[in-house]
């Protein structure tokens, strides 16, 4: 097991945070220790190949200076950061505040009363313990992969950081963060077609305890079974089922570009530029208020939601459009962006808040689509094909915005694209380009089935906690067809 860690003379997180902030001379500072350790498993051809554990930290550091013409703020972040390092560091943030013009988002700094009982505690760390079950579920899984005449690939990943936070205003706070994700692929033992057939499946944990490598090769060998049976389509519009994973990675996109300034200001999907000049209204210039879809969807984040538990306040290491750096602390609070399939809120920092109108609402770390039936993915295929073909996919990738004015997106299927006729999976279809916006997919939608948590595989590196159901699109644009995916 190789392993790497921070250096004992390094000082404990909370004590790198309360010396940052003695040590700066600006007129405001907040900083922000990050703790990061993490384990994983990779394996190959149903073997473990590498396995290893991880260690680091970084510090942010910001600065705000008064002057004349407004607060200017300079942000620094640095890697393994000791005790030794902090000076230059705050040094650095406060010669990037008095080098930077006014910051446009200043606002004053979120105070606090006492600190988080926790802030001054060791951070959280995992181990190759958090794999004790896992792993040899995981070796039940390659000799049943194995006798099966499949190969399987992929890895495992548990990852913990924790965030400490403090402010010059006095704030003091403390966040643990565990991400655990599953991804595996299947592969057709042998050669000629046949071994070109492939499957994935992938799930979001936070603890590797509620997940289960045998009943997911099992989930795998069925997909390999369907693709036996090759059958080519060209490009078209074409009865779509889409899976959570792929419904998750499309939405995620949605909330990227969903900044309530941008949507003012007519640069994005959620604007509507004619209502720019409607007096006061919350939300002029933008959709908020509009129908987005005839289901009763209901797409919402929630700092407590079962299962995908995030940071309930913000942590913001670099200002943007929908994140400010001085926002840092602010309390989160369960969050609906559309309700009942109308758009109720866009993200918002306190700035542009009182730029468009509404409600202060910052972004969260994750993302539920509710309000859809209670039919399973599979019961979902049971229901269809009987009017004509219908697609099943598996997961997009490589997914790229191409018009922000219509949050028009495209990308491509991969690793299972499969034809339903009259309720049953019939074989397996080439691979597609699409192009689909996630906006208009929602106003298209004819069914959407039971919100399950999900692992959106093009953005898991980035956002793993989502909630999703399938979605039955009558009409998904495969642009073109894709060769050698």
């Amino acid at each position: 097991m190789r392993s790497r860690s921070m250096n004992s003379r390094s000082g404990a997180p909370h004590e790198i945070v309360e010396r940052a902030l003695d040590l700066s001379r600006a007129d405001g500072c907040v900083v922000i220790a990050d703790e990061h350790s993490s384990a994983n498993l990779r394996w190959a051809g149903n073997a473990l190949t590498t396995n290893g554990v991880t260690r680091g930290r970084t510090v942010t550091v910001v600065a705000t200076v008064n002057g004349g013409r407004g607060t200017a703020s300079g942000v620094v972040t640095r890697s393994a950061v000791t005790a030794d390092d902090l000076e230059p560091l705050v040094r650095a943030a406060e010669a990037a505040a008095r080098e930077a013009g006014p910051a446009e988002d200043a606002q004053p700094l979120v105070g606090g009363g006492a600190a988080d009982a926790g802030f001054t505690a060791a951070p959280a760390t995992t181990s190759p313990e958090v794999f004790a079950a896992f792993a040899p579920a995981l070796g039940e899984a390659f000799r049943q992969a194995g006798s099966g005449g499949r190969a399987l690939y992929g890895f495992a990943q548990h990852g913990v950081v924790s965030s400490y936070l403090g402010t010059s205003a006095g704030l003091r706070l403390r966040h643990d963060q565990p991400t655990g994700t599953l991804e595996v692929n299947a592969k057709a033992a042998g050669s000629g077609a046949g071994a070109a057939r492939s499957a994935w499946a992938g799930r979001a944990t936070c603890d590797f305890t509620d997940v289960d490598p045998v009943a997911l090769d099992a989930e795998l060998a069925g997909r390999l079974a369907w693709a036996e049976r090759r059958v080519e389509l060209p490009a078209g519009r074409y009865e779509t089922l889409l899976p959570p994973t792929a419904v998750a990675d499309l939405l995620i996109c949605q909330m990227w570009s969903s900044a309530a300034r941008d949507a003012a200001e007519g640069r994005t999907v959620f604007s509507r530029p004619e209502d720019a000049a409607a007096g006061s209204r919350p939300g002029a210039g933008t959709r908020v208020g509009e129908r987005l879809s005839a289901l009763p969807l209901t797409l919402r984040s929630d700092p407590l939601a079962a299962g995908l538990e995030c940071a309930p306040f913000v942590l913001a290491h670099a200002s943007g459009d929908d994140a400010s750096v001085f926002d840092n602390g602010l309390p989160l609070a369960a969050t609906d962006w559309v309700r009942d399939g109308v758009l109720r809120q866009l993200p918002t920092t306190r700035h542009s808040a009182a730029l468009t109108g509404l409600p202060v609402a910052p972004g969260i770390d994750n993302l539920l689509l509710e309000g859809g039936g209670s039919r399973s993915l599979d019961e979902m295929v049971a229901a269809s094909g009987h009017d004509g073909p219908t697609l099943l996919l598996t997961c997009l990738w490589y997914i790229r915005e191409v018009d922000p004015a219509t949050l028009l997106l495209t990308g491509l299927t991969r690793d299972g694209v499969y034809l339903v006729d009259k309720g049953e999976v019939v074989g397996e279809v080439n691979n597609f380009r699409f192009n689909e916006s996630p906006v208009d997919l929602l106003g298209r939608v004819e069914e959407a089935g039971r919100t399950e948590r999900t692992l959106p595989r093009e953005w898991s590196d980035d956002f793993t906690r989502a909630a999703m159901p399938a979605l039955r699109i009558p009409d998904f644009h495969m642009s073109s067809v894709s060769r050698g995916v």
